[in-house]
């Protein structure tokens, strides 16, 4: 079934030369199903590629979604055209009366800041807190789902002595669990973070259970009940050269970086990479899109 978005987005070109079905509402309002309302909060600095990457895994499911962007409402976008964002994007205030059946809220830039640092920090406290009454079910992603922790629980995160960079395999603690139905045993995922948060630190009492871990890098997926959360603190949603384009970007600031492990085949940086994640991550976005779909009320508002 289709993703729904605007005509003009520059995802949709590109989602559909991947053989993606997306329409517009002339199309979506001829189909009697609800489409599943999903609002994605991009707070990646290059929201262009993070939009294609998101639609790309909900559009691969069997059921029709409606996908919102949105904004924080007075953020300023340094690396996206406004033009871009006024044309794309709500403010979170001008959406917050509004019911989503999901909301993913993504990974940002500034996550050696102190959160209380972050400019925004203030609406991200409301966000998180809005989800509780108005979301169905959310996915926060690195960044987010470290800060949605610290807001709920006050979970810190720590500096690593070096940045989690590359493609890290992970291990599925709990096949029974919804949201990994269908999953291998192990599996790899992108990552790219100077921050974790311990499982050590996760309160006893609070329900949230670790679906997926790694060696290398720790915890990777939590299901919160509590809070209707998942908490994704590596890109699962990353496409095949986000990496490679992370890892050149830093060469060519001067930056002092390791290559991305396990990306380049032989480490050779003129071999293009394989995308080895794609599979799980749509896999983990359908899982998660049906959980909603067999939950949520037919109208939203029942669900206040």
């Amino acid at each position: 079934m289709p993703i729904k978005i605007s005509r003009n987005l520059p995802a949709r070109t590109q989602l559909e030369a991947e053989g993606v079905i997306v329409i517009d509402e002339s199309t979506a309002v001829r189909q009697s199903l609800r489409p599943i309302k999903i609002g994605l909060l991009n707070l990646m600095p290059n929201k262009i590629r993070t939009e294609t990457q998101f639609a790309r895994l909900l559009g691969a499911t069997p059921l029709q979604v409606n996908l919102t962007l949105v904004k924080i409402t007075n953020h300023i976008s340094r690396n996206t055209s406004n033009k871009h964002i006024v044309s794309f994007y709500r403010n979170w205030e001008d959406i917050r009366n509004q019911q989503f059946d999901g909301f993913i809220i993504t990974g940002a830039p500034i996550e050696r800041l102190k959160y209380e640092e972050v400019t925004y920090w203030e609406e991200m406290c409301h966000i998180f807190d809005w989800t509780q009454t108005n979301v169905h079910g959310c996915i926060n992603i690195c960044w987010g789902a470290q800060a949605a922790l610290y807001h709920f629980y006050r979970m810190q995160k720590y500096d690593l002595s070096k940045k989690a960079f590359g493609v890290f395999r992970n291990y599925a603690l709990d096949q029974t669990s919804q949201y990994l139905l269908g999953f291998p045993d192990n599996f790899v995922i992108p990552t790219s973070r100077w921050t974790e948060v311990r499982a050590e630190d996760i309160p006893v009492n609070s329900g949230i259970k670790t679906l997926m871990v790694s060696k290398d890098t720790g915890l990777c997926l939590l299901d919160d009940p509590q809070h209707k959360s998942l908490h994704m603190f590596n890109h699962i949603e990353y496409d095949l050269f986000s990496l490679s384009e992370e890892y050149f970007r830093d060469l060519e600031r001067g930056e002092s970086t390791e290559m991305p492990h396990d990306y380049f085949p032989n480490n050779d940086t003129s071999l293009p990479p394989k995308n080895r994640w794609h599979n799980e991550a749509k896999l983990l976005f359908c899982n998660w899109l049906n959980d909603i779909y067999q939950t949520t009320p037919f109208d939203l508002k029942e669900g206040e």
